[in-house]
């Protein structure tokens, strides 16, 4: 008899058992099936999650499936526990995988470039790349630009300068302490805001898009744009201010 046969066939055995011998079966179907929570995780690995984390959340998602499981609602385990399973690793690796968080269109843009095997090597032919996957040539252009936020570049990986790293070709520091401390403030007053925010001012700051490009891009006007960074620099100042007075970020 084959796993899931065998699975479904003590599923039903469990229905009508005593709570000792219900739970019995259960935690057997669990171990039988613990492979196919698994193959469900490593669908999401190496993009900025750990697996093992993964592997867990899918596990945990199949003791719930194999406890909750009716058979007289379904005649399949898998049909029931596999959806399952794969929706709580997704709403795990929505939820943990963005060190900035771009917008939801961008993350399905993402998610359907990395589902279609296509190498983000492409794009420097974006146009190419849109056609083959039938998206807008914008759409592709925004999700290769935020591929980085899956997980921050490091500062240790190769720059386009021969023998030089990230960090090494950032301008240097006239005073090393002071520097230091000046990062590890914008650092914490960074942590403090929301994703959206700390998305605006990526795009702003560091790509250097415009305000009616970051506009287009979060689905607002230029107007607001401009009203958005000026709150959240107005907050950050403030914030400084007060910790340089004595207070503390986040206080």
């Amino acid at each position: 008899m084959s796993r899931q046969a065998e699975t479904n066939r003590m599923l039903v055995e469990a229905r009508d058992a005593s709570p000792v011998e219900r739970q019995r079966l259960v935690d057997e179907v669990i171990v039988r099936n613990v492979r196919v929570a698994r193959a469900v995780a490593a669908r999401y690995r190496d993009r900025g999650v750990p697996e093992e984390d993964l592997i867990q959340v899918a596990c945990i998602a199949l003791v719930r499936a194999a406890n909750r499981f009716d058979p007289d609602k379904s005649h399949d385990f898998l049909t029931y526990a596999v959806p399952t399973i794969r929706g709580e690793v997704k709403r795990y690796f929505r939820d943990h995988s963005w060190a900035v968080r771009p917008p939801r269109r961008i993350q399905e843009v993402q998610a359907l470039i990395q589902r279609s095997g296509v190498a983000f090597g492409l794009e420097g032919n974006r146009q190419e790349l849109a056609a083959r996957l039938g998206l807008e040539e914008k759409e592709v252009e925004a999700a290769l630009l935020a591929q980085g936020c899956f997980a921050p570049t490091s500062l240790d990986a190769p720059s386009r300068f021969e023998d030089q790293t990230l960090g090494d070709s950032l301008a240097e520091d006239y005073n090393d302490f002071e520097a230091a401390e000046a990062r590890a403030m914008l650092r914490a007053l960074v942590g403090e805001l929301s994703p959206c925010d700390r998305l605006i001012l990526y795009l702003r700051f560091f790509e250097g898009r415009s305000q009616k490009e970051i506009g287009e891009e979060i689905g607002v006007t230029q107007m607001q744009v401009s009203r958005l960074i000026s709150r959240i620099l107005a907050s950050m100042r403030h914030q400084l201010e007060d910790w340089q007075a004595g207070g503390s970020i986040g206080a």
